[in-house]
């Protein structure tokens, strides 16, 4: 017999190559068990500062955490440091998904080499197991891209050509509210679908405003990304996320797959961004305007997500001041000039509140001014509607276009001269409280507005409803589906609760208001289709009869009858103190049971 002799060297590059398919299957395996609530526990564990091969210092990733978190028990008293809380819900899918996850007694493996940066662009989607089917349902489950702009109003739509053809696709909400016009408190209730009142952020920085409050009280347990993440979506958060948010000390937030998040993005340029925990100091090239980077990043992770069902939030900064366009939109719009409304430069009645009597007429300094930063407005978000385009074509490329729900919003209004106000927000006019909500998708009948009262509470159970998750108890908003997709509701809320806590006094606050920019005392206000109604800490009072009024320039407060005046109260009063969508309902007039008692 003839002997072939073989190099050892090419021996091995023979055995490693016929290990290749049964090892890479492995890897995929156990990537596909680590996707969805799995993965989330473990990189909550990670997050927390444990890892792969540090059982013996105590902090081992397997052992010390993953473990006790699965089987809830406690953790070996050997180790330093305490379990990240993890929303029960994730926990749950967690082991429905995968029975055995963090049961195991296995040692930790021997420490690896220290890892290499994480990537800019997202992490690709685990590979599916190839001994079993993907689910046909999980392949069904539609998608969800919601872009957020930042102090969008209602006059800036005119000037984004994708979301005027979003509408002419899609459902227009004509009547929808935020629960404060302040960019943490509109996000908290946004994440979470509980009003200012239940999440307890009122403002942007302090104890009862910002990141840290909100942290503190654990919300970020409770938002739409914790129940698609446990119910298997691929999640996505790009931008800004809460006022007070350091991406050089602050590690991502639970839930979120791939987090791509700012600090202090609104001059667009020499940001901080967390690139998936990864610190990141951008300069002022062309191509580090950040608007541009979050609409690459996002399209990245679409083209990842092919074959797995996903969210994505990208919240712009713009057009928040001071309104930095992209350095291609400079020149745009040369001529545009802010909207002179019958409110513009108004002086207000006898009848407006102190506050507002107290503002002096704008000067025409004022007034160039405010036509200068309405054109940059108008000039920075050319950025946000190209960014809209480009993420219509990825999904396109992927073949999802049938299959994903556009949603297009601002966490609050903006006012640009009315009532004789400097730029600013949050007060209670329609300028401030009434922003834009459109939506395409599945479903979503074409050039449809409706006329129902709809709140950025409803966000996180319609996102949770279309994910086909469940909705938690606490939630005070209800889904927007039905309405979505062209049905009717027999009883729907007749109010929107609008909630504020005044003055702003913190300098540092990105939205601190300068002089004459509007900064209400605190207040508590419904909004109803064709009216508002107001009541001041100091116990001076509002009603708008926007039918006749639409402008708001008239306070006819005193001249409403006892009864009326007494039923407007009730209802802010059952409003102020509900906290669940049952709760809520009973008193906005949604609650067709509680009607007839």
């Amino acid at each position: 017999m003839r002997r072939i002799l073989v190099p050892i060297g090419a021996l091995c590059v023979l055995l490693i190559a016929g290990l290749a398919p049964p090892l890479a299957a492995l890897a995929a395996k156990q990537a596909a068990k680590e996707e969805g609530p799995c993965g989330e526990v473990t990189a909550a564990c990670e997050r927390a500062g444990f890892a792969r091969g540090a059982a013996r210092a105590g902090g081992g990733l397997q052992v010390d955490c993953v473990n006790p978190i699965m089987q809830g028990t406690s953790q070996p008293k050997r180790v330093g440091k305490p379990l990240p809380q993890i929303n029960p819900q994730v926990v749950a899918a967690c082991k429905t998904n995968n029975p055995a996850f963090g049961q195991g007694k296995a040692p930790e493996p021997v420490a690896q080499p220290a890892p290499q940066p994480m990537p800019v662009s997202p992490p690709a989607a685990a590979v599916p197991n190839a001994t079993s089917q993907p689910s046909v349902a999980a392949g069904k489950r539609p998608n969800i891209i919601f872009i957020l702009t930042d102090d969008l109003a209602l006059n800036t739509v005119q000037f984004l050509p994708h979301v005027l053809e979003m509408q002419k696709k899609g459902v227009t909400f004509a009547n929808y509210f935020v629960t404060d016009s302040l960019c943490c408190p509109s996000r908290s209730s946004i994440f979470t679908g509980r009003f200012p009142h239940d999440t307890g952020i009122f403002r942007n920085t302090g104890s009862d405003g910002g990141f840290q409050a909100f942290h503190k009280r654990h919300e970020e347990q409770m938002t739409f990304a914790t129940a698609l993440a446990a119910a298997g979506y691929r999640t996505a958060m790009l931008g800004k996320y809460l006022n007070g948010y350091k991406p050089q000390n602050d590690p991502p937030e639970p839930s979120w797959n791939f987090w791509e998040v700012a600090g202090n993005g609104y001059p667009e340029f020499h940001y901080d961004l967390s690139d998936n925990g990864k610190f990141i100091r951008a300069g002022n090239k062309p191509e580090e305007y950040l608007t541009d980077v979050l609409a690459a990043k996002a399209v990245d992770f679409v083209k990842q997500s092919a074959g797995s069902p996903f969210l994505i939030e990208v919240a712009t900064f713009a057009p928040h001041a001071p309104y930095t366009p992209a350095p291609r939109d400079a020149d745009a719009f040369p001529d545009l000039r802010a909207p002179r409304t019958s409110s513009f430069n108004v002086v207000p009645d006898a009848n407006a509140p102190q506050w507002l009597r107290a503002v002096p007429a704008l000067s025409a300094a004022d007034i160039a001014g405010i036509d200068r930063d309405f054109r940059k407005r108008a000039q920075s978000v050319q950025a946000v509607d190209k960014m809209i385009g480009e993420l219509e074509a990825a999904v396109a490329s992927i073949g999802q276009e049938s299959n994903t729900y556009f949603v297009f919003s601002s966490d609050n209004g903006y006012h640009m001269g009315e009532h004789r106000l400097r730029p600013g927000k949050m007060t209670a006019f329609d300028t401030d409280i009434h922003v834009p909500l459109i939506v395409t998708g599945p479903g979503v009948p074409p050039g449809r507005v409706l006329e129902e009262i709809a709140d950025n509470i409803d966000l996180n159970p319609t996102f949770t409803e279309i994910a086909g998750a469940v909705i938690a108890a606490n939630v005070d908003g209800r889904s927007l589906v039905p309405l979505l997709h062209g049905g009717t509701v027999p009883q729907w809320r007749k109010a929107a609760l609008v909630e504020h806590h005044g003055h702003l006094t913190d300098k540092a606050d990105p939205d601190f208001p300068p002089m004459h920019s509007g900064n209400p005392p605190s207040y508590e206000a419904i909004r109803g289709l064709t009216w508002v109604y107001v009541e001041y800490d100091g116990g001076e009072k509002e009603y708008y009869d926007r039918a006749t009024d639409p402008d708001e320039l008239h306070n006819t407060y005193a001249s409403l009858p006892d009864g009326q005046k007494a039923s407007l109260h009730a209802m802010l009063t059952g409003l102020q103190n509900c906290h669940d969508a049952q709760s809520c309902a009973a008193v906005d007039g949604s609650d067709h049971n509680a009607a007839q008692k």
